[in-house]
């Protein structure tokens, strides 16, 4: 399985960015999916979540009402809209295909992770 992220990019805060995650397998369309982002010299944490059906979803408290997961299993792609962007959303970000048809919080709860999309907010 091979997961392929998109979308990242430059913007300046309080802009809007759409990122993408294709999945190279159907496999996905079974399993929960995650984005995940790493800042230099920071852990890589969870940013949102969504369950097989798209009918559960998860958001980190600091995107919470700014960021949208979506998902649609008929093109095996999943989203994350991004708008108010803030400088300190700067990082990469990675897309995950979980083991469960549910969601995990965590980065063991993962099977399968994208290279990650960089994106830089600048203030």
């Amino acid at each position: 399985v091979q997961l392929q992220a998109s979308g990242g990019g430059s913007v300046q805060a309080g802009g809007s960015l759409r990122l993408s995650c294709s999945v190279s397998r159907r496999t996905s369309s079974n399993n929960g999916m995650g984005w995940f982002r790493q800042a230099p010299g920071k852990e890589r944490d969870i940013v949102a979540a969504i369950d097989w059906r798209g009918s559960s979803t998860y958001y980190a408290d600091s995107v919470k009402g700014r960021f949208t997961i979506a998902r649609d299993n008929a093109k095996n792609t999943l989203y994350l809209q991004m708008n108010g962007l803030k400088p300190e959303d700067t990082a990469l970000y990675y897309c995950a295909v979980a083991l469960r048809s549910t969601y995990g919080l965590q980065r063991d709860d993962y099977r399968y992770w994208g290279k990650g999309t960089l994106v830089t907010v600048s203030s």
